[in-house]
């Protein structure tokens, strides 16, 4: 199968690494869920390559990211839920709803682990080869950090970062240790707020949410979806304010801070108390 300028050709290979017997082991096993993982790795290489005013870079990144879209219409034609067409009429019709000033109508044989470790080779000299057309001093060289992609959240690529400096030893063995840099760093925001320093406060405000996310991994934790159940937390709670004070025929902005924070309490409090197990569920 030759290359092709048509997308059509793409949709050819996919279907064909997705074909039982024929296809590719590695993706034949792959389902929407092994899957999202890539596209939103893929997501973040577009973006770092934009960060680097890289356009070269830019062209492939995003026929990675094509591919992820291909992949993801393929599985869903598979269960006959839709196909690639369809996600473009998709898009198509949005875009034109969306503009009715521009579009206004006139008228009205290997094993999967194999597989891997031959994709992970191949990535590998694919990475080095855009290395080597970049220009020498876009990255630092020879850096341990400098495969950590600058276009990831600022919260995964602290993740990053703490992972890839303790495959060489820097890191705490204990996450007691952790938690007293945490107690450092938030008493290093104290000090910049008695000196009132705007700079100071964001700088040491970065150092103490870098901290915590080093917490989050020496506890196995996924930063990301650690804050993501806190943010869930706080809505409800929050929720449970408003609906108390509009079954009193009061609003929030009538109620005071202190009648808000009992509120607040008496959520946590039945929250506490609903997922303890009941004295039947115990016997």
């Amino acid at each position: 199968m030759t290359p092709s300028r048509d997308i059509s050709r793409l949709i050819e290979i996919m279907a064909q690494l997705r074909t039982p017997v024929t296809g590719c082991p590695w993706d034949l096993e792959q389902n929407f869920e092994t899957i999202a993982p890539y596209t939103v790795e893929e997501a973040y290489e577009v973006a770092d390559a934009i960060a680097r005013h890289d356009l070269e870079d830019l062209r492939e990144e995003l026929g990675d990211l094509l591919l992820q879209v291909v992949y993801h219409a393929r599985m869903a034609e598979e269960q006959d839920a839709f196909d690639f067409g369809d996600v473009v009429e998709v898009i198509c019709r949005k875009m034109i709803r969306r503009h009715p000033h521009v579009f206004a109508d006139k008228d009205g044989n290997i094993k999967p682990a194999g597989v891997k470790s031959a994709w992970e080779r191949i990535k590998a000299e694919e990475k080095a080869e855009r290395a080597a057309r970049r220009p020498a001093n876009s990255e630092p060289s020879g850096s341990l950090l400098s495969n950590v992609k600058a276009g990831q959240p600022a919260l995964t690529r602290a993740m990053a970062l703490q992972r890839k400096a303790s495959t060489v030893g820097f890191d705490w063995n204990d996450p007691r240790a952790v938690l007293q840099k945490i107690r450092e760093e938030a008493d290093e925001i104290e000090a910049a707020l008695d000196h009132g320093d705007k700079e100071e406060l964001a700088a040491e405000t970065g150092d103490l949410m870098f901290a915590l996310v080093n917490l989050a991994r020496h506890v196995e934790a996924d930063p990301e979806v650690a804050l993501r159940g806190a943010n869930a937390k706080f809505e409800r709670r929050f929720g449970y304010i408003e609906r108390a004070l509009a079954s009193k025929g009061r609003t929030l902005e009538a109620a005071s801070l202190e009648e808000m924070d009992a509120l607040w309490n008496e959520a946590k409090k039945k929250e506490s108390s609903s997922s303890r197990p009941s004295e039947h569920s115990e016997r």
